[in-house]
């Protein structure tokens, strides 16, 4: 895993996201301004996929999830449920354990307007197939938002239209002994304006977790 994490810190791949990053870099010297590996237990049983590394969260920090108001919600979740050692992650050296979840995204670079081309969806892919294949003991994704989702269903070669984005839906895949759960992304577009509540939010990461792991401890609370 931490070869992959090296890897994919130095992916120049996708030239659009390698000049953004570089005029990141310009912008905001203190920034880490280059991709962003997964973050989490290797030995975890549930992935939760987000979109890309925000501007100012992770792409400023150098963690998935860190230091804005998507993190703040995802963090403040996961520790409520029991399985995040702290309620928030503002600084990508924060000591910080997950237990039995590991957290990527889509993509790994920041795209401009948080609007990764198909292009680099699909670039991006084969990074997502073999951190998979470092966690093998994954039996659920969370996917944050319908091009997550549909990312996820690509790796798994399935009709998209067989499976369609909702918040809250179960899609069980052909072959798979792994379960794909949908939520809303917690931007503060969908957070702000009712989108996604906290009651809904926390609803999804329970189920997620209760699928993943029967005896976890978001199960029925």
């Amino acid at each position: 895993m931490r070869q992959l994490a090296a890897e994919i810190q130095a992916c120049t791949r996708c030239g659009r996201l390698s000049a953004y990053l570089e005029g990141s870099r310009k912008a905001h010297p203190d920034y880490w301004s280059r991709p962003v590996s997964g973050f989490g237990d290797p030995e975890a049983s549930l992935l939760i996929l987000g979109l890309a590394p925000g501007l100012h969260g992770a792409n400023k920090h150098g963690r998935v999830f860190t230091g804005d108001d998507s993190g703040r919600w995802l963090w403040g979740a996961l520790h409520e449920l029991g399985v995040c050692s702290a309620p928030n992650c503002t600084r990508g050296d924060q000591p910080l354990e997950l237990t039995g979840v590991y957290i990527s995204n889509a993509v790994r670079c920041v795209p401009p307007q948080n609007r990764p081309t198909t292009a680099e969806l699909t670039v991006c892919r084969d990074f997502l197939d073999r951190e998979l294949g470092l966690l093998p003991r994954i039996r659920a994704v969370l996917a944050l938002g319908r091009l997550a989702h549909e990312t996820y269903l690509k790796l798994r070669g399935v009709k998209l239209a067989a499976y369609p984005f909702g918040h809250g839906a179960i899609h069980s895949l052909p072959g798979s002994s792994v379960v794909l759960v949908d939520s809303y992304h917690p931007s503060r577009q969908n957070t702000n304006t009712g989108v996604l509540t906290r009651d809904m939010w926390l609803g999804a990461i329970r189920l997620a977790l209760g699928l993943s792991n029967p005896a976890a401890p978001g199960e029925g609370g």
